[in-house]
C-alpha cells in the first residue's frame, strides 16, 4: 500500500493497524520498518519548517514501481509506504516504509532499497525555512540534493 499524506500520521499507529488489517499472522517471521522525521538543521543553518511538494499521480506511480521492484528482487509479503507532503515543522514524520517477509534478510534489504530509491528518485521536492548564524534573516531555500544513505 502507498499513500501521500498531508495531515500529520502516527507512524507506530499506521505500522500496528495495516499489520493487523492485512491478515496474514503466522506467515511473516520479520517486520522492517523505517521511520524519517524532520531535521531542525542542515548545511549549517537552523530548518524552522519545511514544505514537502510532489507530483500527483507521478509520485505514486514512481513509488509504485519501486516497491514492484523490492517484490521481484526480495520475497515479500507485504509492503507499507506512507509519505507527507506539505507543511512540516521539525520532529514531525515524514515517512514511514514497512516490509513484512517470512525472514529477516529480505524484509531489512527491501526496506533500505525501498526507503534509498524514495529518497533519490521519487519526484518529492523540499523548501525550507531557515535562518543562519548571527543576525541573518530567516529565508526560503530548495533542498537541492539528499544525504546519502549509504
Amino acid at each position: 500500500m502507498i499513500k501521500i499524506i498531508e495531515q500529520p500520521f502516527d507512524p507506530w499507529h499506521e505500522l500496528s493497524s495495516f499489520q493487523l488489517a492485512m491478515r496474514r499472522d503466522g506467515e511473516f517471521g520479520a517486520c522492517a520498518n523505517f521511520t524519517g522525521t524532520m531535521r531542525d538543521m542542515n548545511e549549517g543553518d537552523t530548518v524552522n519548517a519545511m514544505v514537502l511538494e510532489h507530483y500527483p499521480g507521478m509520485t505514486e506511480k514512481h513509488l509504485g514501481k519501486i516497491v514492484q521492484e523490492a517484490k521481484e528482487k526480495w520475497d515479500l509479503l507485504e509492503t507499507l509506504v506512507i509519505h507527507r507532503v506539505g507543511e512540516l515543522l521539525p520532529n514531525d514524520p515524514i515517512v514511514l516504509v514497512a516490509v513484512w517477509s517470512a525472514h529477516r534478510k529480505d524484509a531489512f534489504e527491501a526496506s533500505r532499497f525501498i526507503m534509498e530509491d524514495l529518497k533519490s528518485k521519487a519526484p518529492f521536492w523540499k523548501k525550507e525555512s531557515v535562518s543562519g548564524s548571527g543576525q541573518q534573516a530567516e529565508k526560503n531555500r530548495w533542498v537541492e540534493k539528499n544525504t546519502s544513505g549509504y
